[in-house]
């Protein structure tokens, strides 16, 4: 994934930007969530429990797009388009951890008999503003 250098703060191990989600439902109308993410090489990672609707959109149909916006300049943000590349559970709870402290400062309270899912998403088209 390329980012320019000068909005790589939106993306980096200490950014509390929030990434808005775009899936697709079964009848092809978009579906969107504002969650918490981290990048791994060229790719990003999206934490959610199995059974969410975007869980469900994303394991039926890999399109998807995303807004990665400033928080003290929603004018200036990252575009993407892309496609989920894989999903697992395995690692899920650690890194919903570590989103968590990232995000909140707090470690995350796993809900009773709730399984977590990392999806892997492939930018395909990145562009910036601001």
């Amino acid at each position: 994934m390329t980012i320019a250098t000068k909005f790589q703060d939106l993306i980096n191990a200490d950014s509390k930007a929030f990434l808005y989600l775009a899936t697709v439902m079964s009848d092809g109308s978009p579906q969107l969530t504002p969650v918490w993410f981290s990048v791994d090489g060229d790719y990003i990672l999206i934490n959610t429990a199995e059974g969410r609707l975007k869980d469900k959109n994303m394991k039926a149909r890999k399109n998807v797009a995303a807004v990665i916006s400033d928080p003290s300049n929603p004018y200036r943000y990252i575009g993407i388009r892309g496609e989920v590349i894989g999903f697992t559970e395995e690692g899920a709870e650690e890194h919903i951890t570590q989103l968590s402290l990232r995000y909140s400062g707090e470690p995350w309270k796993l809900a009773e008999g709730q399984k977590r899912v990392i999806f892997k998403i492939k930018p395909t088209h990145v562009h910036d503003h601001g």
